[in-house]
C-alpha cells in the first residue's frame, strides 16, 4: 500500500460523508420536500434555482453518484490494493472540487444564497481533493524510494 491505510479510511469516511448529505438533497429535491436550513437562509432559493438540475437531473442527484463512487473505488481498493483504484478514486476527486468551486460560485455571486448543505458537500468535496493531494505526493515519493534501493 503506497500510503497509510487509515488515509484511505478516512477518504471512505469523507466519502459516506458527502453521499449521505447529497442523497438528503436529492431525495428533498425528488420529493419536492422543504430542506430545512438554520445556520443560513438560502437553502430555498439555492435548491430551486435552474442550477439545481443539469438536462433534468438534480446535481444533487450526480453529487451522491460521485460521492458513491469515490466512495466504492476507495473501499475496494482497500480489500485489494491494486493501483489502478488508487489512480480513479485520488484523481477522481478533482471532479468534485471542481464541481463545488462552480457550485458555490454560483451560491455566491449569482443567486446571493447559501445553502448550508450544498457548503457541507463543497466541503467534503475540498477535504477529499486535499487529502488525495497528499496520497498522490506520498504514493509517489514512496515510489521514487523504492526505485532508488
Amino acid at each position: 500500500m503506497p500510503v497509510p491505510r487509515w488515509w484511505v479510511y478516512l477518504f471512505v469516511v469523507i466519502s459516506i460523508l458527502g453521499f449521505l448529505d447529497a442523497t438528503f438533497l436529492a431525495v428533498k429535491h425528488i420529493s419536492g420536500g422543504v430542506i430545512p436550513c438554520t445556520i443560513t437562509a438560502g437553502c430555498e432559493k439555492v435548491t430551486t434555482s435552474s442550477y439545481a438540475t443539469v438536462a433534468g437531473i438534480p446535481v444533487a442527484l450526480l453529487g451522491a453518484l460521485y460521492y458513491f463512487s469515490i466512495f466504492f473505488l476507495s473501499l475496494v481498493y482497500l480489500s485489494s490494493g491494486k493501483p489502478i483504484l488508487f489512480k480513479l478514486f485520488t484523481h477522481g476527486s478533482i471532479i468534485g472540487v471542481v464541481a463545488s468551486f462552480w457550485f458555490v460560485y454560483v451560491q455566491l455571486f449569482i443567486l446571493h444564497a447559501l445553502c448550508i448543505y450544498c457548503l457541507f458537500s463543497a466541503a467534503t468535496s475540498t477535504a477529499l481533493f486535499i487529502l488525495a493531494l497528499l496520497m498522490v505526493r506520498v504514493s509517489r515519493a514512496n515510489q521514487r524510494s523504492m526505485d532508488m534501493s
